[in-house]
């Protein structure tokens, strides 16, 4: 074939290759918006990031900015391979169907699509299907919108196949009306070149199918998780049981689930007599109670804010357990979200009565963000192990690994005793011999706090500060002290707590990895004439 006939050939795969990645991404971005199916960017993610070390993971959060913006660039590194991969594609489907065509020039196909060319879109189908099935299977169990592991992976499956269905389809039928004169529902000669008008409708087309997809992606990035991932609740106002829209929030979602009632249910699975499978309206009938708990996330620095309280309701998950008969030899309990994220209790804290299954927080039902319709609130360990979106508990007899385990997070997920500084406000001097009111908050696992101490010269010397604020044995506690300065200069403070078995706070200063981090908090107030 000359030279410039196969220029104009590989322009048109180019071209029909993008388009169809483009009609790809545009479905498989209405499946996500509507039927809650994890998109590519997602399932990749959720592949990978396990598999990172905790130093390649914070050294990756470190090099981007944040992990919001980690997320923005793996959305965007994994949609622009889903282009790239239509490109190539394009290019290899017109190289194979105009060589076999140069073979018989003469000869006509139905649809104006040659067997080869039918064999390449059938093999890209099921190549893209197979390597998704093969290197995505343990996270293919993910739905936003609820559905349980089992019937959500099919579903993923099913809505893969349909989205690189499409690929294959508009890849096909795009070449064919870039390279053939006559109608497409009528057999047509092979081997012609491509048309100019035809090229300017059909990238017109692809103009339009890039608008539509862009419109989709814009309404999902509104969705996004990056407005309110990492919010803390922190400074001299925060109240002792915090409102729902304040509540810290941790999340890896790119998009959180926005989970449907009607399709969610919660399945007791693994080593049991009679596995259960509960709605909503079963949970909610259950006797249930309220518990007042604070959650911390692993990554709350000293003195940082990730950290919350509210009043839940909830079931005890030990009656759940119980209904379904745990056999012998259980070892731990593995937790599934409906956004993929898995994670581990041990059977004693899950039989423990203040653990639950909550679906009402501070009287309402749970935010979406916060794991509506129902999830798991565990006393005294870092939040990772309350997850959101419960969708089914496997009681097992080994030791797996969630999530952020696999990372090396842990292997001790009791949160020590700590205790903060959060008000006043410190960025101007303050005062001399006046009364200056300090405050604060303190936490002890769930082992209450006993007692917090004050120190305003780093140490030296401690006094007890009031608790304002006594809470129960699974929550923060508020403190005060009074301060008078009698003389201007640098001031250190630092506070400690004693839990309510009379442990005191660790003063040793260890980082947030891989086990949450311990130390004083300490503050450097001046004080002016």
């Amino acid at each position: 074939m000359k030279s410039k006939h196969w220029s104009g050939v590989l322009g048109a795969g180019l071209l029909a290759g993008l388009i169809a990645a483009l009609s790809m991404t545009l479905v498989m971005a209405l499946l996500r918006w509507t039927l809650g199916l994890p998109s590519p960017s997602e399932l990749v993610g959720e592949r990978l990031v396990p598999q990172l070390t905790i130093e390649q993971f914070i050294g990756f959060i470190e090099r981007f900015g944040g992990y919001n913006q980690l997320k923005q660039v793996g959305v965007s590194s994994v949609l622009g391979g889903q282009l790239v991969f239509g490109a190539v594609a394009g290019l290899v489907y017109a190289a194979i169907v105009e060589r076999s065509r140069a073979r018989d020039p003469e000869r006509t196909w139905r649809w104006g699509i040659s067997r080869h060319g039918w064999l390449v879109v059938l093999g890209l189908i099921t190549l893209a299907w197979i390597v998704s099935l093969v290197a995505l299977w343990p996270v293919l169990g993910a739905n936003f919108r609820g559905l349980p592991p089992g019937q959500a992976r099919f579903a993923t499956l099913l809505g893969l196949l349909v989205a690189y269905t499409t690929f294959g389809l508009t890849l096909a039928f795009t070449y064919r009306l870039l390279t053939q004169h006559a109608s497409v529902a009528q057999p047509v000669p092979v081997g012609a070149r491509p048309i100019r008008r035809r090229t300017f409708l059909v990238g017109g087309a692809g103009v339009v199918i890039a608008l539509a997809t862009g419109g989709i992606v814009r309404r999902l990035y509104q969705l996004a998780t990056f407005a309110y991932d990492g919010l803390r609740y922190q400074g001299p106002d925060i109240q002792p049981i915090t409102p729902n829209d304040q509540f810290y929030s941790v999340t890896k979602n790119i998009i959180d689930p926005s989970v449907a009632q009607a399709a969610w249910r919660l399945e007791i699975t693994g080593l049991v007599a009679q596995p259960r499978s509960y709605s909503y309206a079963d949970l909610a009938a259950l006797p249930a109670i309220m518990q007042e708990t604070t959650l911390m996330c692993i990554s709350n620095a000293v003195g940082d804010g990730l950290m919350s309280n509210a009043v839940w309701k909830g079931v005890p998950l030990r009656t759940l357990l119980e209904a379904a008969g745990p056999q012998a030899g259980i070892r731990e309990l593995l937790l599934h979200g409906a956004d993929g994220y898995t994670d581990t209790i041990p059977l004693e804290k899950a039989m423990e009565p203040t653990t639950l299954v909550v679906y009402e927080m501070n009287g309402e039902p749970l935010p979406p963000i916060h794991g509506y319709p129902a999830r798991v609130v565990v006393p005294g360990l870092y939040g990772e192990k309350s997850v959101k979106w419960v969708t089914r508990i496997d009681l097992i007899d080994y030791d797996a690994k969630g999530f952020y385990e696999q990372q090396g997070w842990g292997p001790n997920f009791v949160i020590p005793i700590h205790s903060r500084f959060h008000g006043p406000n410190i960025d101007n001097p303050l005062p001399v011999n006046q009364i200056t009111t300090i405050i604060g908050t303190a936490l002890g696992s769930n082992q209450g706090v006993s007692r917090v101490e004050v120190s305003t010269d780093d140490g030296r010397t401690w006094n007890d500060a009031q608790i304002t604020y006594p809470g129960t044995r699974l929550t923060w506690v508020f403190w005060k002290y009074d301060w008078r300065p009698m003389q201007p200069g640098e001031y250190r403070w630092v506070v400690r707590a004693t839990d309510g078995n009379g442990l005191l706070q660790t003063a040793e200063e260890r980082g947030i990895t891989p086990q949450g981090s311990t130390g004083y908090h300490k503050l450097t107030v001046r004080v002016g004439a």
